[in-house]
């Protein structure tokens, strides 16, 4: 199966998994994990209506969008869909790659720590603007995984809301790599019940809206449970080289 298949089939799945849980597949935004994938195959993606893509490197995500004009130019396609096009940073971020993320990101989705939100917020200081990011939480409690412990996540989110240019949008999560659904659910159930307990928090509420947790392996479940944002790559783009025996 083609790349363009592989979409068709995980929208299929997103539409699905959203109306059993009674949601308007309208509000699951699908976000197509590209770093096992090429950039002419972004560009098929591009000529379905694909227009949410994550990287997990911010060198990766600068080189992306440096190629795209390119190759959407050798597609014979319109110019201007490369502006259309939003960029998710969906990795663990370092401070020192923060601004570079901050100017290529049309949403960051990893935020762990007060310090990474402190420098996020100088930087959309100097840049004179917003940067929307979301609050990143360790819900399973593994030590292998970036993220707020979770005990701690609703005190950080006190603290963010005396930042300015820095707009949190929502929370995200990974669950553990267990082939057991029930082993996510467990963890996408706690994160939307923090997700709603926080927005009630959030001055104004309505700009506290998405809700990042599900991948290849479980992104039907964490839409069944609530997510407005699911990071899909290896469903899509298939394994990344490194990950192929």
């Amino acid at each position: 199966m083609t790349v363009a298949d592989n979409l068709q089939a995980v929208r299929t799945r997103v539409m699905a998994a959203a109306r059993r849980a009674n949601r308007d597949p309208a509000s699951v935004k699908l976000i197509a994990v590209s770093k096992s994938g090429s950039i002419n195959q972004i560009v098929e993606l591009i000529k379905l209506g694909q227009r949410d893509f994550g990287e997990s490197r911010v060198q990766q995500l600068q080189e992306r969008i440096a190629q795209l004009p390119a190759a959407i130019a050798s597609a014979n396609l319109d110019a201007s869909l490369a502006s259309e096009i939003r960029w998710h940073m969906i990795g663990h971020l370092q401070r020192n790659k923060a601004a570079a993320a901050a100017d290529a990101s049309w949403l960051i989705h990893g935020v762990d720590s007060m310090r990474l939100a402190e420098e996020l917020e100088q930087i959309g200081r100097r840049r004179g603007r917003r940067i929307r990011a979301l609050l990143e939480v360790n819900v399973s409690g593994e030590a292998s995984k970036y993220g707020i412990k979770l005990p701690a996540a609703r005190h950080l989110f006190e603290q963010f809301q005396g930042l300015s240019a820095l707009q949190l949008v929502g929370l995200m999560a990974m669950a553990p790599n267990d082939p057991n659904p029930a082993t996510a659910r467990e963890c996408f159930i706690i994160l939307r019940e923090l997700f709603d307990e926080i927005r009630l928090m959030s001055d104004p509420p309505m700009d506290f809206v998405e809700l990042s947790m599900g991948m290849s392996n479980d992104f039907e479940v964490a839409i069944e449970e609530g997510a407005t944002l699911v990071r899909v790559g290896t469903a899509i783009f298939g394994p990344s080289p490194a990950a192929v025996p």
